[in-house]
């Protein structure tokens, strides 16, 4: 019998503790438990995704490409390292400022015959 005890100990403690347990809170409060560490475990996931786009979107919005040279630099000076070109004008300029029409590519229709 203490071999049983011993080798068990820890299936005796839980089937205890829910045997105690069970009759003051009820099986709802087990479920409900339950649901919201299912709940935690799939939202967690999804708020790591959430700030991981944010921080990519914040990101990609402090990178300011040189219209002289092409080169890549990220916002925190005011010159291109490659050429020396001025960045700061276009930091400045916001895209949703643009004319639509300067946007816009016209295309011609032809009939093929």
């Amino acid at each position: 019998m203490n071999y049983f005890l011993n080798a068990n100990k820890n299936l005796l403690i839980y089937s205890l503790l829910i045997m105690i347990v069970v009759p003051l809170f009820g099986i709802n409060f087990f479920i409900s438990f339950l649901g919201n560490i299912l709940l935690l475990l799939f939202l967690i996931p999804l708020l790591l995704l959430l700030l991981l786009f944010i921080g990519l979107n914040f990101y990609k919005s402090k990178i300011n490409i040189c219209s002289n040279c092409g080169a890549i630099s990220y916002g925190l000076s005011e010159t291109c390292s490659n050429c020396g070109t001025n960045l700061e004008n276009f930091s400045n300029i916001n895209q949703l400022d643009k004319n639509p029409s300067e946007s816009t590519i016209e295309v011609k229709a032809e009939e093929i015959k």
